[in-house]
């Protein structure tokens, strides 16, 4: 395995070979659509002791088109005898050094193999304990029940989560890198600051630091244990009903419709901002490692530049976002601190008890080290205003492939008004009223770069969207 590789225990009496066939059938799976080999396996933990163990492995990938590695966690539970429950989750058989022949299957499918990573957070109490060669922490004062069956979510696309009964939930992170993962840190920073819009932290699972092999004493976190939300319902699944609500009635206007989003909107920019001034005072930022607003908007006219062969559309507009990167650049300075990195109505849940933000990761297709950067909080607010812009589209799409009639342009122009009504109201929530002369060119530039980013996915991925990110990116400047 590569120098980079933590590898405290030993797997080299694996067939390197039964990876392949089962990393590409997995939802979550980055690297599918691309030549890779499997180059290296190193067991890094190990819980139970039998009927099931409980192997947790890193596997190390090499791309053939670029000779990049990647490291992906594959818990594996083994079994004596085959385990026909667990046909669907079979990833193959082999003679353990010390088991014997053993079945292997993903252990996130198994529930008496999950119940091993709870015993073992168990043993952590209130503090630190280190199970099977890896270490367990807990959060103090949050209490888990030890006793709940595992059962795995289905649906999610980077990770593997486990639901323990209606009390917890094991995210169990699959592309790992050495290092700190802001999801973890974050979390831990706003439980421990009594934060009442995220899931609370209950503690998480890092591979022991002083057996990394190479990632320079720094711990790899593995995954975290978390409050589970009961009474949560997704915001963007709430932002489609009011615009399913919406379109109903061709008679109604966005805010006299019953399905008003506008209300939440602006508990949603209240909680985003209550979350941002807690992580500032929480996560102290060193000044001298702060971007200035030149190097910030160096950054996005790069990004521009970038995009502009890929999205013949952008073309007439680059000039003034060229002009709203200058106006950023132009400011004496930026405020910058940990922020959430990927935010969009996706990563927001509404329950009983008011508005939760999740997924403190960050943007997926930046490395670990970009993620942990402090950024600007208007980096978050323009992600929200983006996702607002996004759900009428959306609403309008899901009516065309259930069989209703074309789009019209009164129900464009009803879309674009819920679009504003609820951008209004999340950014005056956020601001505390009017955006001022600063704010605005804030929110002008960090909104360009975002839809300039989404113009390119967009073309890459689903090309008949492209034309709602350019529709924000006309808008830019044009008041």
């Amino acid at each position: 395995m590569s120098a980079e590789t933590p590898a405290p225990g030993s797997s080299e009496h694996l067939d390197l070979s039964v990876f392949a066939p089962y990393l590409v059938k997995t939802r979550w799976f980055g690297g599918k659509g691309r030549d890779f080999e499997v180059t290296g396996s190193r067991r890094i933990g190990r819980l139970g002791d039998g009927d099931p163990t409980l192997d947790v492995l890193l596997v190390e990938l090499t791309y053939a088109d670029d000779g990049a590695h990647e490291l992906y966690q594959v818990p594996l539970s083994y079994y004596t005898e085959p385990q026909h429950r667990l046909d669907h989750a079979f990833v193959g058989w082999w003679e353990d050094p010390d088991l014997g022949w053993v079945h292997a299957y993903d252990a996130l499918h198994d529930k008496q193999a999950t119940g091993l990573w709870l015993r073992a957070f168990g043993a952590a109490a209130s503090g630190t304990a280190e199970v099977g060669g890896l270490t367990f922490h807990r959060v103090p004062g949050e209490d888990v029940d030890l006793t709940a069956a595992g059962s795995l979510f289905s649906g999610e696309q980077s990770n593997s989560s486990v639901l323990y009964g209606d009390d917890s939930v094991l995210k169990i992170f699959r592309k790992v890198t050495p290092g700190p993962n802001p999801d973890i840190t974050t979390h831990d920073a706003l439980t421990r600051a009594g934060s009442t819009h995220v899931a609370h932290l209950y503690g998480w699972v890092e591979l022991v630091p002083e057996a990394d092999a190479g990632g320079g004493g720094l711990p790899t976190h593995l995954g975290m244990l978390q409050q589970f939300l009961r009474t949560a319902t997704d915001g963007w699944d709430l932002a489609l009903t009011s615009v399913r609500d919406l379109y109903a009635d061709p008679e109604v206007e966005a805010r006299e419709a019953g399905g008003d989003f506008s209300g939440e909107a602006g508990r949603l920019g209240e909680a985003l901002r209550e979350v941002h001034t807690t992580l500032h005072e929480q996560v102290p930022t060193d000044p001298a490692s702060a971007p200035t607003p030149a190097a910030i908007a160096t950054a996005m006219r790069t990004r521009l530049e970038a995009a502009l062969p890929v999205v013949p559309g952008l073309a007439p507009h680059a000039d003034r976002l060229r002009a709203a990167y200058d106006a950023l650049g132009a400011l004496p300075r930026i405020d910058v601190q940990t922020v959430h990195g990927d935010l969009h109505l996706g990563q927001t849940l509404r329950t009983a008890a008011g508005w939760k933000i999740v997924d403190f990761e960050g943007e997926p297709a930046k490395t670990l080290a970009e993620r942990l950067l402090p950024d600007s909080p208007w980096r978050d607010v323009a992600g929200m205003l983006r996702s607002f812009d996004y759900a009428p589209h959306a609403g309008e799409r899901q009516r065309q492939e259930s069989g209703d009639d074309e789009a019209t342009d009164e129900r464009r122009r009803r879309g674009q008004e819920w679009s504003a009504r609820n951008q209004r109201y999340f950014l005056a929530a956020y601001a505390g009223g009017d955006l001022t002369a600063e704010q605005q060119v804030l929110v002008d530039a960090y909104v360009a770069d975002k839809a300039v980013y989404e113009t390119v996915y967009e073309t890459r991925n689903r090309p008949a969207w492209v034309e709602i990110p350019l529709a924000a990116v006309a808008r830019i400047g044009a008041r």
